[in-house]
């Protein structure tokens, strides 16, 4: 019944960075979709990921989990993660349940990726 629909398109970036661009809607139906490709996603010290969340127009709290464990999974290798272009209204989602403490925003995927310089 729900129509819903997720793409994740996997770049790599001449600086060594992934980054993942994730489009659509991020939920229980979807979330393996993201699942998968950060399965294959080399993460580690050489391998910073950004996930360019610009054109996520939904999440819910399978899609968190989802993120946390790239969070987590890019903690286990020494990788940095970056989220980018997290819409205001998710935003607010993220601050209420604690995530803006978690995960590094960045407002853009270049700012992101310039902030890997630093």
């Amino acid at each position: 019944m729900n129509n819903s629909a997720l793409t994740v398109t996997r770049t790599a970036h001449a600086s060594g960075a992934t980054v993942l661009t994730v489009a659509g809607e991020l939920d229980h139906h979807t979330a393996s979709e993201l699942t998968d490709t950060l399965r294959h996603t080399p993460f580690g010290p050489r391998t910073p990921v950004v996930i360019d969340l610009s054109e996520l127009s939904y999440c819910d709290s399978t899609g968190i989990t989802v993120l946390i464990r790239a969070y987590n999974q890019a903690n286990e290798t020494g990788s940095r993660l970056f989220l980018a272009g997290l819409r205001p209204d998710l935003a607010h989602v993220f601050g209420i349940v604690g995530l803006d403490q978690v995960f590094t925003f960045r407002p853009t995927v270049q700012e992101a990726l310039a902030g890997l310089a630093s």
